[in-house]
């Protein structure tokens, strides 16, 4: 066996070797996607569309509907009680959103659910959670065709005074008590969601 054909099998072993190891990595991301999904919730809002003036109509929204969650979810204990109090102000949930739009002197509907969602990878403040599917409050202003903007209701992230995309010192505790130990590390921004093939490419290049 020629010196050439020797390192090809070296190098096909060692990638089967990295893509085992992927697959092992992301059969654990998943698990944590879906332990970490299942202890928090989500609050969405998705523009009408991505023109200046709908986007700043969604950020009021936001603000009107946060505010008003804020009051509602004040003595919430647990995500199962937050689901409650979202259900059965579905109804008040909807008129604070389109109070706003037509206050802002539009006539986009909206659509409110509280259901299970897909999200890519998504950052807020310190905290990097995982693509995959969590529950949400969703908001829909109009044809839903614009940038969304979420955060996550419980534990409360959203709701700490007026400034958004800020996590404050009382939001990371909160988050910390819900979440495992292993949970949290998971979530702090590290970038371990993006799995980077630069090495088996690498290799895959020394092969041709």
């Amino acid at each position: 066996m020629n010196k050439k054909k020797i390192v090809w099998y070296i190098l096909v072993g060692v990638n089967v070797a990295l893509f085992v190891l992927l697959g092992v990595q992301y059969e654990k991301q998943r698990r944590l996607q879906e332990s970490i999904a299942g202890k928090v919730l989500r609050f969405h809002v998705i523009a009408n569309s991505d023109e200046a003036y709908d986007q700043e109509l969604k950020l009021k929204v936001r603000d009107a509907v946060g505010a008003r969650m804020a009051e509602l979810l004040l003595d919430a204990g647990s995500r199962a009680e937050c689901e409650q109090i979202i259900q059965r102000e579905l109804d008040e949930i909807e008129h604070t959103a389109e109070s706003v739009i037509k206050e802002e002197g539009y006539s986009y509907g909206t659509e409110i659910f509280l259901r299970e969602v897909q999200f890519p990878v998504k950052t807020y403040g310190d905290y990097t959670f995982p693509a995959g599917a969590y529950e949400a409050l969703e908001i829909i202003i109009g044809e839903g065709e614009g940038h969304n903007w979420w955060c996550v209701m419980y534990p409360n992230m959203c709701f700490s005074g007026s400034v958004y995309e800020v996590v404050d010192e009382d939001a990371k505790t909160a988050l910390q008590e819900v979440l495992s130990a292993e949970e949290y590390e998971e979530v702090l921004a590290s970038g371990n969601y993006e799995v980077q093939f630069k090495y088996l490419k690498f290799l895959n290049e020394l092969t041709e």
